[in-house]
């Protein structure tokens, strides 16, 4: 497969997690605002509103975190961080509110910070997708690498009820809320809880990830090494970078999604350019 002599060259991980460069442009720019900024505009005895002084706090946050590495899409995350705790501040909001919606995104992203993969749900356009592209054999064997609420894996056991599909997630809530979903519906699929790092795919016959850019090279070369040759490895969004899709699949859905469509190389393939 062309690229595939690339995929161990191309896996280069990161030192510090985006999230981790984000906050210490967040604390940077507190500092930089409380013993530069503050002691400037008091000097010119200009008095700001709480939420003005913070947007000028995240408006060093988001320089500071370009200069520094993040991607484009961090700048309004750092820019209205400050402006939009302080707004909140201002509300007359009872704490344990605060309490049940950090609870809340905790049982959702608890491991973004170390996975650097958020929830992503496929579009009802992606399940069909992926029904055409399975194989026919019976018994099938399919994996869906983060399977959030289930829907991908309810939807194929109904077409395949002899189909064998599984998936994994790690986050709480979304494992929660998928595995009461199987036992309402009464899906012939399995669902688990765990890192899908620590399983072996060598049985599947397709693995589906939707995940995010980072650990794209990584999973690559652990589809190289596990699963059986000739199988297929399918990507939402997110392409393996430096190796060519098979195939690329337009689904239109509301993102514009594409499916990335990856055919795993042979043995004498994998020994040759190892």
């Amino acid at each position: 497969m062309p690229g595939r002599e690339r995929h161990a060259a191309s896996y280069q991980p990161r030192p510090f997690p985006p999230s981790l460069v984000a906050l210490f442009s967040q604390l940077a720019a507190t500092l930089i605002t409380l013993m530069l900024v503050a002691p400037v505009l008091a000097s010119l005895k200009l008095e700001i509103p709480l939420v003005a002084d913070a947007l000028i706090q995240g408006g060093i946050a988001a320089f500071l975190g370009s200069r520094l590495g993040l991607a484009s899409w961090w700048l309004p995350i750092n820019l209205l961080f400050s402006p939009a705790l302080a707004a909140t501040l201002s509300f007359d909001i009872a704490p344990p509110w605060f309490l049940a919606a950090f609870v809340l995104l905790f049982l959702v992203y608890w491991s973004v910070f170390r996975s650097q993969v958020p929830l992503y749900l496929s579009s009802r356009k992606a399940w069909v997708a992926v029904d055409e592209l399975l194989p026919g054999k019976p018994g099938v064997k399919f994996l869906d690498l983060g399977a959030g609420l289930g829907g991908m894996l309810s939807y194929l056991n109904a077409r395949h009820p002899h189909g064998n599909f599984s998936g994994m997630e790690i986050a709480p809530l979304p494992f929660v809320l998928g595995w009461v979903r199987k036992r309402a519906s009464g899906g012939n699929y399995s669902l688990r809880w765990g890192d899908f790092w620590q399983d072996n795919l060598a049985e599947q016959d397709m693995v589906y990830a939707y995940l995010s850019p980072v650990p794209m090279a990584r999973l690559w070369c652990k589809v190289c090494e596990e699963m059986p040759s000739g199988s297929r490895f399918i990507s939402n969004t997110f392409p393996v970078p430096g190796v060519e899709p098979e195939r690329v699949v337009e689904l239109d859905d509301f993102h514009h999604s594409r499916l990335y469509v990856y055919r795993v190389p042979a043995r004498q393939e994998r020994g040759a350019s190892a």
